[in-house]
């Protein structure tokens, strides 16, 4: 298992200019050949965000006596979770993704994810910093609180790329792995307190379960940054959960690497 971690450390160290260029590369390719060319990558986000504000707050009529507005509390949400679409469902397929990288160049598996995973990092600090726009137009000043926002913007890549290089390694082996995950991406976004708190959710054990899911913590966490104003380390229970799902996946991931990374190549 060590063997695996400084595998994967030497190979993202070594092919780290190659990495940053393909990862390049592959933001440019998501807008070639659009006339808006870049603004596609905002412009999405941008509808879905207007599309749940206007259903959830002049539909619903939800959050009207929410100070500060109710806007704000749905892009802390709304916002994040664009990256960590993205990184669920296409990060756990990137190897089939990228397998001319594998078969034709011999590039290193554990690069793939990484390469992928900034390419989606770079536009969802954009998508940050649209917030932090939304945060200020708002009135909302500018605090201590937002130190956390990097801090957990460098979780958030960690985490992710781990989890990405885990199930791509499944889903090199078997496409139903992907399939699976994909199916499980819509459930996953209306469970996952992105349309509600999950601190109010009166059903104790359904609170703890929640816990574990890093979607839920890693919206919990935004939105303590810019909305509730509170420190990540004033929720221990969150703390705690987030570790042992960090530690149990960073486990998993080295055991499956150490034993699948020679024969995924072969399979794809």
């Amino acid at each position: 298992m060590f063997t695996a971690l400084v595998t994967i450390l030497r190979d993202n160290w070594e092919w780290r200019k190659q990495i940053g260029r393909l990862a390049i590369f592959d933001l440019i390719k998501k807008s070639r050949g659009a006339v808006l060319s870049w603004v596609w990558l905002l412009l999405k986000p941008g509808i879905m965000v207007f599309v749940f504000w206007f259903a959830l707050s002049i539909g619903l009529r939800i959050g009207d006596d929410m100070n500060p507005p109710f806007f704000l509390w749905l892009v802390c949400g709304l916002l994040p979770w664009f990256y960590m679409q993205e990184m669920l469902s296409g990060g756990s397929d990137v190897f089939h993704r990228y397998s001319y990288l594998v078969n034709k160049i011999k590039f290193p598996l554990s690069g793939i994810p990484t390469l992928f995973n900034i390419s989606n990092m770079f536009v969802n600090i954009t998508l940050i910093l649209v917030l932090l726009g939304i945060y200020f137009a708002h009135g909302m000043p500018l605090d201590s609180y937002l130190l956390q926002v990097p801090l957990i913007l460098i979780v958030m890549f960690i985490f992710f790329n781990i989890y990405a290089t885990l199930t791509s390694l499944l889903s090199g082996l078997s496409k139903d792995f992907a399939n699976l995950v994909k199916a499980f991406m819509t459930p996953l976004f209306w469970v996952s307190g992105i349309f509600f708190d999950v601190s109010k959710v009166n059903i104790e054990w359904i609170q703890t379960v929640l816990l574990f899911n890093p979607v839920t913590s890693f919206v919990t966490a935004f939105r303590d940054a810019f909305y509730y104003k509170t420190w990540v380390w004033e929720n221990p229970s969150m703390l705690g959960a987030v570790g042992i799902v960090f530690l149990v996946t960073f486990v998993v991931m080295l055991i499956l690497y150490w034993r699948l990374h020679e024969e995924v190549p072969d399979a794809l």
